[in-house]
């Protein structure tokens, strides 16, 4: 009870009237791997099932969907068409692949309300129409300048390179990536595409040279000081995570350039033909740095070392976006100023790709598309977006710089009016490893399958495991031990220890307490008074759950319902034990009355996290959907009853709610 006292129960946290959840999207030259659930798609689909559980199923829209275009596509496509190992359109490549990724979701029991395609269908007619508004909004509003940059062109094939067409390493300080593109790392870097270190065409393999090109650029280095307000400001807010803070902060720095002390001569013989900048030494480093003002001073700077032969590397700063390219396979671009035949880059036009699909699932659903400001643009509604650690330059720093713009004149507003783009809230996870190691498709460390998961596991015990993980607080590997050649076999699973607690223990608990009652009362659920030490173990389970997954830690929300569980266990095994030993139908009946309630409440927690299991709790207790609601997360059995005992449906023997996969019970029988 003196827990109630405390200040963290009495101020519980404000969730928003609306909501809009969304997944970060994975490319469409690829079906799901592990880390496309385990990452990102489990953490999304609980938090939107947990807030249609707490502010109504009819004001939160999950969606997410196949990243259509982009480099890494056409580039999978050319591959696999010149392998002879795909005979059709790329947009029947992509289908193809977005109709598996749709497939896989489905499997891992991911509830989007819509899952589209920015290059299929309607979404992409509503995708493109957006794409326009947003440009020619941005170019209005002053934002955005065409720039002369230089791209990469392989003269052996006669044609220009883009994205991953064209492999080196990192030019940023710090990266050990070996595999930078031409103007973003793998890590999600970013560089002007001169800067890229020994760079070579995927499609000869030759170095290639630099031309001219036109684009449009989104000027993301005037929002500098904007930004750091927005630092400021999350940095407060205890539903944003440290990673998203520091990883958006440390691109907030003035253009520094790091240069090996073996060059210092070179440089000084240079210095006087750069513009101005900060000469710092730092003793215990192998390099010197040198600081400017201007993103344009130090590319200037990095055009003088080259010429001189001096090799440096470049710091995190912000860089111009850049919003269109000359990929053919992409959205169209509007002409403005006459410059034609230019389509979207991939990684703008999949920032407010969420908002396309939002249009495309109220219109699918016969509701008027301009409802979308209600969720996107009002005070009473916030966006969630769920993504991955490498990604976070892109919804942290360029989608919330150009949603800032969006804001108007005044630039970033702590209390932006309704019917101006309300800012998302960032949920980032650290990575989640495969067996101690980071694996890409593109890299070494190859991941598993998402789908070839579900060969060895159910869908419930590995949202469990990820669940449980802590990928909030540091990176963690994944360790499946079917697919761990250094497993031993006498050694326990690590992946279906959380699952254990429902399939063991919150089984016993449930059929326990039916069996009881289809032996002992006809079917029929004791209803009647909970006690009230059961009352104030339940409030605290649901204040604790409520309070962590505003936070989104999500591993203490898993601890939370393994602490409460356990404590459920234990009571019910000493009470029926104690009632069937002295034939005590009074302590009998008491403790089913209590036992259901702290099923009732386990069981709506368990909601977001293992839905099948728990739906099927409440088919075979027969009460309504609102058992549900946080509106009435505290009510006990007889307010769902009007306090009559009820009939519940009847349990059969050994039937499970919570399942294992079909392998572990032959794999028991081996052991």
């Amino acid at each position: 009870m003196e827990d109630y006292k405390n200040k963290k129960y009495q101020e519980r946290p404000e969730f928003p009237k609306r909501a809009v959840i969304t997944g970060g999207m994975p490319y469409g030259n690829k079906t799901l791997h592990f880390g496309h659930i385990g990452g990102v798609f489990v953490f999304a689909d609980v938090y939107a099932r947990f807030l249609r559980d707490r502010i109504g199923k009819d004001n939160v829209i999950f969606v997410s969907g196949t990243d259509c275009y982009g480099s890494p596509i056409a580039e999978s496509y050319r591959k696999l068409v010149e392998a002879g190992e795909f005979d059709g359109t790329i947009r029947d490549f992509v289908e193809r692949n977005h109709l598996k990724q749709k497939k896989t979701l489905e499997d891992y029991d991911i509830s989007t309300n819509l899952f589209a395609a920015s290059g299929l269908g309607r979404a992409a007619e509503i995708h493109n129409e957006v794409s326009e508004n947003v440009i020619k909004k941005l170019y209005e509003n002053g934002h955005l300048s065409k720039i002369t940059t230089r791209q990469f062109f392989d003269e052996k094939a006669g044609v220009f390179l883009n994205g991953r067409q064209v492999v080196g390493k990192c030019p940023v300080e710090g990266c050990c990536s070996e595999k930078g593109y031409a103007d973003e790392c793998d890590l999600g870097h970013q560089y002007m595409p001169e800067n890229l270190i020994d760079p070579k065409s995927t499609l000869t393999g030759d170095t290639p040279v630099m031309k001219d090109v036109v684009n449009w650029y989104f000027n993301l280095t005037e929002f500098n000081d904007l930004l750091k307000e927005y630092v400021d400001r999350i940095k407060k807010q205890k539903n944003v995570r440290p990673l998203v803070v520091k990883t958006i902060d440390e691109f907030l720095k003035p253009p520094v350039i790091y240069i090996k002390k073996d060059f210092l001569e070179k440089y000084e013989s240079v210095k006087g033909q750069m513009p101005e900048h900060e000469y710092l030494e730092e003793p215990k480093k192998p390099s010197f740095t040198i600081v400017f003002n201007k993103l344009h001073d130090c590319d200037e700077a990095c055009r003088v070392l080259t010429d001189a032969g001096i090799r440096y590397r470049t710091g995190k700063t912000l860089v111009p976006f850049r919003l269109t390219g000359n990929i053919e396979w992409g959205v169209p671009a509007p002409v403005l100023e006459g410059e034609k035949d230019l389509t979207v880059w991939v990684w703008p036009e999949s920032l407010w790709a969420p908002i396309s699909f939002t249009e495309a699932y109220l219109e699918q659903t016969g509701k008027d598309r301009e409802d979308w400001k209600k969720f996107w643009c009002s005070k009473d509604s916030q966006v969630y977006q769920f993504i991955g650690q490498d990604n976070i330059y892109f919804y942290g720093i360029a989608e919330m710089a150009m949603a800032i713009a969006s804001q108007g004149k005044d630039g970033l507003k702590s209390d932006p009016d309704d019917g101006e783009l309300q800012l998302p809230i960032l949920m980032a996870n650290n990575h989640i490893l495969f067996l101690d190691k980071k694996a890409s498709s593109s890299g070494a460390v190859k991941p598993p399958m998402a789908d070839e998961l579900l060969d060895y596991y159910t869908a419930e015990q590995l949202r469990m495991h990820y669940l449980g993980l802590g990928l909030g607080q540091r990176s963690v590997s994944f360790q499946p031990k079917p697919l761990n050649p250094d497993a031993k076999p006498d050694e326990a699973d690590p992946v279906l220890k959380d699952g254990f607690l429902l399939s063991n223990v919150f089984n016993r608990i449930i059929r326990t307490c039916f069996y009881t009652v289809q032996k002992h009362y006809e079917g029929m659920m004791p209803v009647g008074e909970v006690d009230t030490d059961i009352l104030e173990t339940a409030r605290k389970a649901v204040l604790d759950y409520e309070r962590f997954m505003y936070r989104f830690e999500f591993h203490q929300a898993t601890y939370v319902l393994d602490t409460y569980i356990r404590k459920a266990s234990k009571y019910m095994v000493k009470n029926l034990g104690d009632a069937d030993k002295k034939e005590d139908d009074e302590l009998r009946r008491k403790t089913l009355v209590n036992v259901f309630h702290m099923i009732r409440t386990a069981a709506v927690l368990l909601h977001p996290m293992a839905p099948r299991g728990s739906e099927m709790i409440l088919e075979y207790l027969q009460l309504d959907e609102s058992f549900w609601s946080w509106d009435r997360i505290f009510d006990t059995m007889a307010d769902f009853t009007g306090g009559e005992d009820h009939k519940l449906k009847f349990l059969e023997p050994r039937v499970d709610f919570f399942k294992r996969h079909p392998s572990q019970f032959a794999q028991a029988e081996e052991e």
